[in-house]
């Protein structure tokens, strides 16, 4: 009887415990997906002084930094990020996924920002979700047309993407199975 009353004494003690640990951790992923934005932010800022303007006059941005590995035919990435409603300043954790098929190897590590037009097309990525299919190669604009933002790509009606690897904004954004969404846990 004694070992049974220390065992539930130590599944209670558990049960309080571990919902302690899961919001300290949520927190603390909480708190390196903002720092992480403010980065992604500041190295695009550093890349394209004129993005700034792009990004804060925009309905939203959303953040992501990505890591992705390809060994041989197979390859995948993942990334967490951040969508912001300018107008509200509400935060959206978000999540990147990427699968991709073909031959070769190598690891990347980039960052995206995309810049929303409009809040309908920020709601919709951020409740709907969004996908790349397949296999997409964007060249990134060479100055303003129309409505273009300098460097960025144009993803979507009312959706721009910015993409930022190591050697500053690139030139080309190529997407393939990659897939964006909601982080049910830190939101």
């Amino acid at each position: 009887m004694q070992n049974l009353s220390r065992w539930s004494i130590s599944l209670l003690a558990l049960a309080l415990i571990f919902p302690m640990v899961s919001r300290a951790s949520n927190a603390t992923d909480r708190a390196d997906v903002l720092q992480q934005s403010q980065q992604t932010l500041a190295h695009l800022y550093a890349a394209e002084p004129h993005t700034r303007a792009a990004v804060e006059g925009a309905a939203g941005y959303a953040t992501f930094r990505n890591f992705g590995l390809k060994i041989l035919v197979a390859g995948g990435g993942k990334g967490s990020g951040l969508a912001v409603d300018n107008a509200s300043k509400k935060e959206t954790f978000m999540k990147m996924l990427e699968v991709q098929a073909g031959l070769g190897f190598g690891i990347k590590q980039f960052e995206v920002v995309f810049v929303f037009e409009t809040r309908a097309a920020m709601e919709q990525f951020v409740n709907q979700g969004w996908e790349f299919g397949g296999q997409a190669t964007l060249a990134a604009k060479d100055g303003h047309v129309g409505r273009a933002m300098q460097g960025a790509v144009s993803v979507s009606p009312g959706i721009w993407m910015y993409q930022i690897t190591e050697n500053g904004l690139a030139a080309e954004i190529t997407a393939k199975g990659t897939r964006y969404y909601k982080d049910d846990n830190l939101n």
